[in-house]
């Protein structure tokens, strides 16, 4: 699992975790968890984090070191992520159960993710997105340029 930024990003505005804890309505001992990557991070709590610090999921997740302001709250549009997820896979030109094989999650699953009905885990968003070198940020609709993760930025493994 990838270190995260979150504790440099808490440490810049002086913040505890518990405070933090208490802005994402989580249990402390959660956050505590997530901060030091030692559980996943579920999709809609990055974005709520990324909102909350104003930076960009790929800086956030420490998959780049190119750290962008997002002033603007993300509004989830399952219908256009789908859509975005889609075309990745098509770019990559696999099949559902070829990119679930590489992503270790079923064709179902990916199949939902594509046509909106539910928002993709953030494990497989992350391979996916090191898999095809799309920023999060714009595979999540925050971004609308095609930003590549790989192109003028460094990817941490």
């Amino acid at each position: 699992m990838n270190e995260n930024r979150l504790e440099q990003l808490k440490d810049e505005r002086n913040l505890k975790s518990k405070e933090v804890a208490q802005y994402l309505k989580v249990y402390e001992s959660t956050y505590s968890e997530w901060e030091h990557s030692k559980i996943p991070i579920p999709t809609k709590r990055i974005i709520e984090l990324a909102d909350f610090y104003k930076v960009n999921i790929d800086y956030l997740l420490n998959l780049s070191k190119d750290r962008r302001l997002i002033n603007k709250p993300t509004k989830l549009d399952l219908k256009e992520i789908g859509k975005r997820l889609k075309s990745i896979r098509l770019e990559l030109g696999l099949t559902l159960r070829e990119l679930g094989d590489k992503l270790n999650t079923s064709f179902s699953a990916l199949a939902s993710y594509e046509r909106g009905e539910h928002l993709i885990q953030s494990e497989t968003l992350i391979t996916l997105c090191k898999l095809s070198n799309y920023s999060i940020d714009y595979v999540l609709n925050r971004d609308k340029e095609n930003i590549k993760i790989k192109k003028n930025t460094q990817v941490y493994s």
